[in-house]
């Protein structure tokens, strides 16, 4: 007979073995490394502290302590001036990261790290130091290239495919948080594809420990390939969470190769301004799905020269799909200057082939569209209330009012019917409608025939061109029962 004591010991024993053994299956579904200290040894010599100094102007007077022209005032300068805090300049200090990239000593950091910096000195993990010199930056990319004179070949690391990054990898940072340098944190891709606030950002985000001082350091997989440049973190308090962004190697692949060869960022430029396809945006036009990106405007330049239309929904650019404005604008930039590309849009319910050669996009920045001139009106003097605008004819008078030029046309809205849809999708007195339909609209009747014409279409909306202080956007407004 079997003791019952020693029953209970042999199934206490079971369960702690399916118990480890459980462990261990999770353990390995998960791919987790025993250790990071190899990876680690291996490309901590490539990675660096960069410490700025900028000289910054001295205060002029004792601004903040007491109001000027105050009796006291002369009093304070004093003070200031006998504790070394007068007007002279003052040396400012910052710490960032980097990490070398070739043996001849090219560096890749943050813009954010170096801008404004009158001298750079960079900190290797052996503990040599040498200043470095700016080769360019893009601060659309936050992404700065630096060079080091080093006497022998020095240590890097490569870059990897940051788009085979699965979320739930493991990735390994490493930088300088808070001086206390080359420091390593570990964690898993959290999350792709995420954008802050930059026209081309492609974030990795990672739980990773990011910090301040981590900027411009290396993300790595575990090949120990660098596939994000930790760039800026998610907190409420200034310190990790766990919530850290990293730009993707493949956009920073692009831009350190053209500040190489030229020092400069060369992005092709379309000229076009665009706005995301919404539903009801889709349903006013007619379109199957909201997907590609809307032209609102058509500014001289290789857009204008193919042909391209307001109104035209880019769906295709150089063979790849356009889901929305942000995939277009990324597709555009990584393209070459100067090539020529097939762009496939959607205009009157019809798909057209355009052939576009760009132009640099750095060049056409800063430049004011455009605007193009109208065909002639007759003025009509009444004010109309349609779709919960108050609209009236353009003409010389409300072009002065609204220091229009001469050649502008279309309707203005004076009011809007704070309860209507309009006002909630954004339109107010001073707008002007140039388009309804996709036709342009210069009289009152010709709104009414438009809307007279979407309604017999089955249609429940109509597309409304609307331009404010020259810019214009695509609103869809909902048509009365």
């Amino acid at each position: 007979m079997i003791d019952p004591a020693r029953l209970r010991l042999m199934w206490m024993t079971g369960i702690s073995v399916m118990f480890i053994f459980a462990q261990a299956l999770a353990a390995a579904a998960r791919g987790a490394p025993e250790s990071f200290a190899d990876l680690a040894e291996s490309i901590s010599p490539a990675v660096v502290n960069i410490t700025t100094t900028t000289t910054v102007a001295g205060r002029t007077g004792p601004q903040g302590i007491v109001p000027e022209g105050s009796p006291f005032e002369d009093f304070f300068r004093e003070f200031q001036d006998r504790g070394g805090q007068g007007d002279r300049p003052r040396r400012s200090s910052a710490l960032g990261s980097g990490f070398v990239i070739s043996e001849d000593g090219f560096v890749v950091t943050n813009n954010h790290v170096i801008e404004g910096a009158d001298e750079i000195l960079i900190e290797f993990f052996g503990g040599q130091e040498l200043p470095a010199e700016v080769i360019g930056t893009d601060p659309k990319t936050d992404i700065a290239l630096l060079k080091v004179e080093a006497d022998q070949a020095l240590p890097f690391v490569n870059f990897g495919d940051s788009d085979t990054a699965r979320v739930g990898d493991w990735v390994m940072a490493m930088g300088n948080p808070l001086g206390q340098g080359f420091s390593v944190s570990a964690g898993i891709v959290s999350a792709r594809n995420r954008a802050l606030s930059g026209t081309y950002d492609d974030y990795i985000q990672t739980d990773a420990a990011i910090n301040r001082g981590n900027s411009g350091g290396p993300l790595f997989n575990m090949d120990g390939q660098v596939i994000g440049v930790n760039t800026a973190i998610l907190s409420p308090n200034g310190g990790s969470i766990g919530i850290g962004f990293s730009m993707a190697s493949n956009v920073v692949t692009k831009v350190v190769d053209q500040l190489k060869e030229y020092g400069e960022t060369r992005r092709g430029w379309l000229g076009v301004r665009i706005q995301d396809v919404t539903d009801d945006v889709a349903e006013a036009m007619g379109l199957e799905s909201a997907s590609g990106a809307l032209v609102t405007d058509v500014p001289e330049g290789p857009a204008m020269e193919s042909g391209m239309e307001a109104g035209d929904v880019i769906v295709k650019f150089d063979g790849r799909d356009v889901t929305d404005t942000r995939s277009l604008v990324r597709q555009v930039g990584n393209t070459t200057v100067g090539k020529s590309v097939l762009v496939v849009v959607n205009r009157d319910g019809k798909t057209q082939t355009l052939k576009v050669t760009l132009g640099r996009r750095e060049e056409a920045e800063g430049a004011v569209p455009a605007s193009q001139p109208l065909d002639d009106m007759v003025e009509e003097p009444a004010e109309v209330e349609i779709l919960g605008l108050t609209i009236a004819p353009m003409n010389d008078e409300l072009r002065e009012q609204l220091e229009l030029p001469s050649s502008a046309e279309g309707l203005v809205v004076s009011d809007v019917d704070e309860m209507s849809e309009a006002y909630e999708k954004g339109l107010r007195a001073g707008d002007v409608i140039t388009e309804a339909g996709q036709q342009k609209v210069t009289e009152i009747a010709a709104l009414e025939e438009q809307i007279e014409a979407a309604r017999e279409a089955g249609r429940k909306s109509l597309l409304l061109l609307v331009r404010r202080a020259g810019d214009p956007r695509f609103v869809a407004i909902g048509l009365d029962e």
